[in-house]
């Protein structure tokens, strides 16, 4: 193995070569005995404490997460390179040719003019080099993602076969009458058939949210930090009224709420 050099300064072929040195067979014993499944929790949390530098808006936080999210990426690279499957520079190679082949507006002599265009141009050529059906499109969104990310993807998908609402309105209308479903549902009784028919006003609230230009998991997000934020209002009153949350009734609780809105 190639000798470490400590520096006043690193890149990322010295990531590579610490990666390497914590998994060799003089290195930790920790790093020596993970495999991609056991990373693979560790992986969405750094990609997750990512995005919320980005929300943060805090570059330095976004340094570090960044870094982890590269950690991880070179991690698992090096497992494979370890079984002779593929290496770092395999994976660079793959993106590479990816982004090349899917931007002839820029690396060849197509002329696109808007982003529209050019996600329409990417998602056709995505199409014909993977030749995939509609239905492939749609068993390619990932399972693991969320679900309203996912539920969102897919509605987005389908729209390219040409399976979609006309615009918000018409989508709001199916989910109220998937709100009639459930309310029927729920007065059978069957559990099945009640879950069944909630994910299906899930699935509709989705695509409302889509067909209003709005991202389904930043809505949500939104919602629950407002929620929390009343939440803590409604708390605060309770407590300058000297009485507590628990001792209230609902109804008295629902009055406080109306005020902190």
């Amino acid at each position: 193995m190639e000798q470490f050099t400590f520096k006043d300064r690193y890149n990322v072929d010295d990531l590579r070569l610490i990666v390497k040195a914590l998994r060799s067979e003089n290195g930790c014993p920790w790093d020596k005995v993970q495999t991609h499944k056991t990373l693979r929790k560790d992986f969405i949390e750094e990609v997750y404490e990512a995005v919320e530098a980005i929300d943060c808006e805090s570059p330095e936080m976004l340094r570090e997460e960044l870094g982890d999210v590269l950690l991880q990426v070179v991690f698992h690279a090096d497992i494979e390179a370890d079984e002779g499957r593929f290496d770092l520079d395999d994976v660079a190679d793959e993106v590479c040719k990816k982004l090349v082949t899917r931007h002839p507006h820029v690396f060849g002599e197509l002329k696109l003019e808007t982003a529209d265009e050019v996600l329409e141009s990417w998602d056709s050529i995505k199409k014909e080099t993977k030749q995939q059906t509609y239905t492939d499109t749609l068993n390619a969104v990932p399972k693991v993602f969320p679900s309203l990310m996912r539920a969102q993807k897919l509605g987005k998908r389908a729209s390219r076969a040409g399976m979609d609402f006309a615009d918000a309105d018409a989508a709001f209308r199916s989910l109220e009458s998937e709100v009639s479903e459930a309310k029927q549902a729920l007065s059978g009784g069957d559990t099945q058939q009640i879950a069944h028919e909630l994910g299906d006003i899930l699935f509709s609230c989705v695509n409302v949210i889509r067909h209003s230009g709005l991202d389904a998991e930043e809505v949500l997000s939104q919602c629950c930090e407002r929620f929390i934020q009343r939440f803590s209002d409604v708390e605060d009153m309770v407590r300058q009224d000297g009485m507590d949350m628990k001792s209230l009734s609902i109804d008295k609780l629902d009055s406080y709420w109306e005020k902190a809105k």
